[in-house]
């Protein structure tokens, strides 16, 4: 589905606002019912549920467990390898949430008893009424033969971003021109579905202006991918033959890697890669197993109305571990799911039930610095599951101006610095 250019402006800039359009009705809480919630995991969903409660229910206490004491965003993080971001400016610390009434304690979650109602760290138990949980992604190590958690120390992943971000820029600027970077697209569903050819974009145009020699190699299960038309056009027009994408109906599917000597076999051929970005296949972070959240799919389901488990009582999940199709694992996403969270848990400790709601996406990719696309959708939860009515998303326009795609290049930058002041102040 193609919007038309006012109907893609509009969406953009109402989801770049902070997804305004979901849950205004909440402003309207007198104090909110007290009681104490937990939440777990300081990324895009913890943060913004904890701010959240906090904002609409001023009385109840509300703790934040993040064992870090600052958070690289995965959002902007692959244009710190087009060498034109720094890790500096993805990184956002908790203090906004300090000075909002949230009390941020850097520790770690252990252990959750859902009987007892909760949550041990290092220093301890703490009880709770109603507990949050932001897990993020763990790697499926052995999802890949010949890969694992020390191996990403020479063939990052970089899919969380922070140290591994910063290898993998180091690594592309001591290749010789010439080379050939190879990545290794992770079976569905996973972290961000555009974020491989964005970042294959990033890498091109860093390869472009410092290596021109060079090429990209895709190599990806799938045999389509998120804004998969945008993105050729743009590849065409920018790098012509420097990128390729080998899908899997053409053999892209890894068999096996050999780190030390830099070798990808998939089914097709062997390429010998100067620079291996492995990306392992996912599911939901530790402590949501821990916890008895997460199912056999390995992922989180959730009530679509109130996000609580559906496996737990009393236990909010948000963010990238959920099962919250058709809403994609991804910042914005996370952002609305837990805005829906919050207002669930303020309305459930004061006795009352969530009414339906409206979520919404978006996600921009970079082509360039000044090339932008992006993908929008706007989907209503209900207690039956989660809906896209006819024509309420879809990606922006193709065969676009250069002035079209600088412009949501500027709305990709405003919806990064609206989100991030959302969630972490």
């Amino acid at each position: 589905m193609t919007t038309t250019r006012r109907q893609f402006l509009g969406r953009a800039g109402a989801a770049s606002a902070g997804t305004a359009l979901v849950l205004s009705g909440c402003a309207g809480y007198e104090g909110g019912s007290g009681g104490k919630v937990v939440v777990i995991g300081g990324g895009f969903g913890g943060a913004t549920a904890a701010r959240y409660v906090k904002m609409w229910s001023p009385n109840t206490e509300v703790t934040l467990l993040e064992p870090s004491r600052s958070y690289v965003t995965c959002p902007f993080s692959n244009y710190v390898l087009g060498g034109f971001n720094t890790i500096d400016k993805i990184t956002h610390g908790f203090g906004g949430l300090s000075s909002a009434g949230v009390k941020v304690v850097h520790e770690a979650a252990t252990a959750v008893d859902t009987g007892k109602k909760t949550v041990t760290t290092a220093s301890g138990t703490m009880p709770y009424d109603r507990l949050i949980v932001a897990p993020g992604i763990d790697f499926i190590w052995d999802g890949v033969a010949g890969y694992s958690e020390a191996a990403a120390e020479a063939a990052p992943h970089a899919w969380k971003a922070g140290p591994q971000t910063a290898l993998l820029a180091r690594q592309l600027e001591a290749m010789s021109d010439g080379g050939v970077v190879v990545i290794a697209v992770p079976r569905t569903p996973f972290r961000c579905p555009p974020g491989p050819y964005e970042r294959a974009s990033m890498i091109a145009w860093y390869l472009k202006n410092k290596k021109p020699r060079s090429k990209v190699m895709i190599v990806d299960p799938a045999d389509t991918f998120s804004k998969q038309g945008l993105f050729l056009e743009g590849w065409k027009k920018h790098y012509g033959d420097m990128i390729k994408w080998v899908p899997g109906k053409d053999g892209g599917r890894v068999e096996r890697v050999d780190v030390p000597t830099r070798m990808v076999k998939i089914e097709t051929e062997t390429i010998r890669a100067a620079v291996m970005n492995i990306i392992p296949p996912q599911r939901a972070g530790a402590i949501a197993r821990t916890a008895g959240i997460a199912d056999n799919t390995g992922w989180c389901p959730i009530d679509p109305l109130t996000f609580e488990s559906k496996l737990v009582k009393g236990v909010h999940v948000v963010g990238d571990a959920t099962i919250a199709a058709p809403l994609p694992k991804s910042g914005t996403a996370a952002n609305t799911e837990a805005k829906v969270a919050a207002a669930a848990v303020v309305e459930m400790l004061a006795g009352r039930m969530p009414t339906d709601q409206v979520l919404s996406n978006t996600c921009y990719s970079l082509v360039t610095p000044d090339w932008g696309i992006s993908v929008t959708g706007v989907h209503t939860a209900t207690a039956k599951g989660i809906t896209t009515p006819p024509g309420s998303g879809g990606v922006s326009p193709a065969g676009r101006d250069d002035a079209f795609r600088k412009q949501e290049a500027a709305y990709a930058r405003a919806w990064y610095a609206s989100i991030t002041r959302d969630a972490w102040g």
